[in-house]
């Protein structure tokens, strides 16, 4: 196409409404030949407000693409330290495992003088692992475990599926559950709602002597520390 038609084409498009950076892109010339050839071309408003929200659409467009970027790497960085990790720790020792247990119970464990021992949490294999803590390294059996969940009276009509799921994730009969419903807390319906699964508290009856164990132990650490 010749210069005069390239001309002739960029004003068309021009009146068009199409912007300066898409006509340079259609005729494959640079953007201040057509600015040149456009400058005495008025858009309407209603061009001008087309072009607009083109954009912002684009600009939109752009951090959505720059967003899932980011997603992938950040995904790809966190596999990657996963599968370090695993050959960094490989198979937890027994000792590996009771001191193991022994933050835990530190962090997320009761230890008020009074009560069963018990670990308290949401994350179901925090709480798969405490309970193996206790059953391999304090000798807990089975039957000693009471678990309580604790959930806001908004999951009430989950109360089957709440107690069957940790029921499963813990290998302990669903007849042994408390189910306790907290009331008074926000009604807000939030969008995790039916995976949400409560807090759960792995008691252990008749523990008071397991309780000052633990605490001896909690405390050899903090010495062990120093």
């Amino acid at each position: 196409m010749s210069k005069p038609a390239q001309k002739k084409r960029a004003i068309e498009l021009r009146r068009r409404g199409q912007s300066i950076k898409d006509i340079a892109a259609v005729l494959g010339v640079s953007k201040s030949s057509v600015s040149a050839w456009c400058q005495g071309i008025s858009l309407t408003d209603k061009q001008k407000e087309k072009l607009q929200q083109k954009q912002i659409d684009a600009g939109n467009v752009g951090r959505q693409i720059g967003a899932n970027k980011n997603r992938e790497k950040r995904l790809a960085a966190i596999r990657d330290y996963q599968e370090k990790g695993v050959v960094e720790i490989g198979k937890l020792s027994e000792r590996d495992l009771r001191l193991l247990g022994i933050g835990l119970y530190w962090g997320e464990g009761v230890k008020s003088r009074s009560g069963m021992a018990a670990l308290v949490n949401s994350d179901p294999q925090l709480i798969k692992l405490g309970k193996l803590w206790f059953e391999r390294c304090l000798h807990v059996s089975e039957e000693q475990f009471t678990p309580y969940v604790y959930v806001s009276e908004t999951h009430a009509k989950r109360e089957r599926d709440i107690i069957l799921f940790w029921s499963k994730e813990l290998n302990i009969p669903s007849g042994r559950f408390k189910f306790i419903m907290l009331k008074g807390r926000p009604k807000k319906r939030y969008e995790n709602h039916d995976s949400y699964y409560g807090v759960l508290s792995l008691r252990v009856c008749k523990s008071t002597d397991l309780k000052y164990k633990i605490q001896g132990l909690i405390e050899a650490c903090k010495l062990g520390g120093n």
